[in-house]
């Protein structure tokens, strides 16, 4: 247990100073056979959060969970995680496949205390994490080219790379690729442009925002059985 959830937004700013310090931003060429999509959407008083695991590669479909719990902090941008952690760690033990990769719908490093929600839950779940955000919360880029694989380095505070603006599908809109732990920006880069699945945003974290919306899975298309809800 790294820390707890119910802080103040004070302490939980210090528990992100601390996180920062564990990150680690290399990639050390493990075998990836199942990459996983994860969403949180929040109603009034719940956060729900979706898990969808795929096969890598290929994508197809091979188990989708979701868990609510009760919000127990408020909203307040760079802390996200707080809000929604418990729900992301309640979803990772209904699985019953550990993916070996997770990919979700924020950030990474890309985040003014270096600590968004896929680097705090990637120290969490101990696995490789990347952040995929549909805008820019923090740092600063030059606009890519229009064609799909277009990228420009996202610059922190210091100018070092913080992650990539990845133009993933021709003439649409870029979105904000950042590792969150256990990897680097440029293999981050290269599994979120290997799960793109012909959208802008990745199947992964597209098929997870509609199940935490309440859509189903699409029919399993390999040997293992997804579960459907």
């Amino acid at each position: 247990m790294l820390h707890a959830w119910d802080l103040s937004p004070k302490e939980a700013a210090r528990v992100q100073a601390k996180l920062r310090e564990q990150i680690v931003l290399t990639w050390d060429g493990r075998q990836v056979s199942s990459i996983a999509g994860v969403d949180v959407s929040i109603s009034e008083e719940n956060a729900r959060c979706a898990t969808v695991v795929f096969a890598f590669p290929g994508l197809a479909p091979l188990e989708g969970v979701t868990a609510d719990l009760p919000l127990v902090f408020p909203y307040i941008p760079g802390l996200l995680s707080f809000r929604e952690g418990s729900a992301v760690l309640a979803a990772w033990e209904l699985l019953t496949m550990k993916p070996d990769l997770l990919m979700f719908d924020g950030q990474g490093i890309a985040h003014p205390r270096g600590v968004g929600i896929a680097s705090q839950m990637g120290l969490w779940l101990e696995r490789p994490t990347i952040g995929v955000a549909k805008s820019r919360l923090y740092g600063r880029h030059a606009e890519p080219g229009p064609k799909r694989g277009n990228r420009a380095e996202l610059l922190g505070r210091d100018g070092n790379a913080i992650g990539a603006v990845l133009r993933t599908k021709d003439n649409v809109k870029p979105l904000y690729i950042s590792p969150g732990h256990l990897i680097d920006v440029e293999h981050s880069v290269e599994f979120t442009l290997a799960s793109d699945g012909g959208y802008r945003l990745p199947k992964t974290t597209r098929w997870a925002h509609r199940v935490a919306g309440g859509e189903s899975l699409p029919p399993p298309e390999s040997s293992h059985q997804a579960r459907l809800f």
